[in-house]
């Protein structure tokens, strides 16, 4: 399931390409015949994040709601506009430029392609939603949701969840994310995991965050300091935005030029526990271990995290 830098990075490609331009909307699947053709003719006039889920809104005051859940994507094709590197680089120089490209925003696959020189470009696969401008194609393929709310239908959607450090006042959130926490008593790898208490976290941040803080996933929140929490938070903040800016959850710290090559193109080396079940610590040497919870599957060492 894409975590929140996922969706941030897409909110960002709609800033770039889709805010500001009025849209061709149609459901090639014809799921969402309806709400398409509700938007079809309509202006983009922002494009939200907040954790998992992205909220587009369009003149008049007509929001979608997108959650792309395990199997969601955009894909985005046309006269894009995009940074110098492809977004791909952590550091990227100079102005944003215009390319024909494909880019693919999901937690699976992302990358640039090249495009044919079909306009627009021919549907492929169980599109949900299409949203054409005169140079940009922004696909939409199974998400869990995909639907149209009122201004006070995303509020209270918003309300429901967490906070996320890079919406609003991050000390606010921090705030938040704390007293929440230390009023509950379930284990704070479960309370990572949910949505109302932090946004943007799932399987792979919750197994680094909880590594990085030397935390057993069991412990209650209750009985995590707040120095421990306010911590964690903290870090939440830090890696989302390496997450937004290199496209991949790097959770390692202080790893030479070749290393940080290596760990951006290779998932397995770029990670402390994350999918490294019976594999050495790379601290103590101690076997990761796997287990189910929350019905996902949960990587820490024993050792580190005693």
């Amino acid at each position: 399931m894409p975590e929140g830098h996922s969706v941030h990075r897409i909110a960002r490609e709609f800033d770039r390409n889709i805010v500001g331009r009025e849209v061709a909307a149609s459901s090639p699947q014809g799921r969402f015949a309806e709400g398409a053709a509700i938007l079809n003719g309509r202006t983009v006039t922002q494009a939200r994040a907040v954790g998992k889920q992205m909220f587009v809104e369009f003149d008049d005051e007509i929001w979608l709601r997108v959650h792309l859940g395990i199997y969601g994507a955009w894909d985005f094709a046309g006269e894009l506009v995009i940074d110098p590197s492809g977004e791909r680089a952590p550091n990227s120089i100079g102005a944003p430029r215009r390319s024909r490209v494909h880019v693919r925003m999901s937690e699976q696959t992302q990358g640039l392609g090249d495009v044919a020189d079909e306009w627009p470009p021919p549907v492929v696969g169980q599109v949900r939603l299409r949203l054409l401008t005169e140079l940009a194609c922004a696909d939409l393929r199974g998400p869990t949701a995909c639907e149209l709310q009122t201004p006070d239908e995303v509020a209270a959607r918003i309300a429901k969840l967490g906070p996320d450090p890079l919406v609003g006042d991050s000390a606010a959130g921090e705030e938040r994310f704390v007293a929440v926490v230390r009023r509950g008593p379930a284990p704070i790898g479960l309370q990572l995991m949910d949505q109302s208490v932090v946004s943007g976290i799932g399987n792979v941040y919750r197994a680094e965050l909880l590594f990085r803080a030397g935390l057993n996933p069991h412990t209650p929140g209750r009985d995590v300091s707040e120095e421990v929490l306010r911590a964690i938070w903290r870090d939440w903040a830090w890696l989302l935005a390496i997450g937004v800016e290199t496209g991949q959850m790097m959770t390692m710290d202080d790893l030479d030029a070749d290393s940080y090559r290596r760990a951006l193109a290779h998932r397995d080396d770029r990670h402390w526990v994350y999918h490294r079940a019976g594999a050495p610590c790379r601290v103590c040497g101690t076997a990761i271990v796997m287990e189910e919870m929350g019905a996902r599957k949960l990587y820490w060492c024993p050792r580190c995290q005693a």
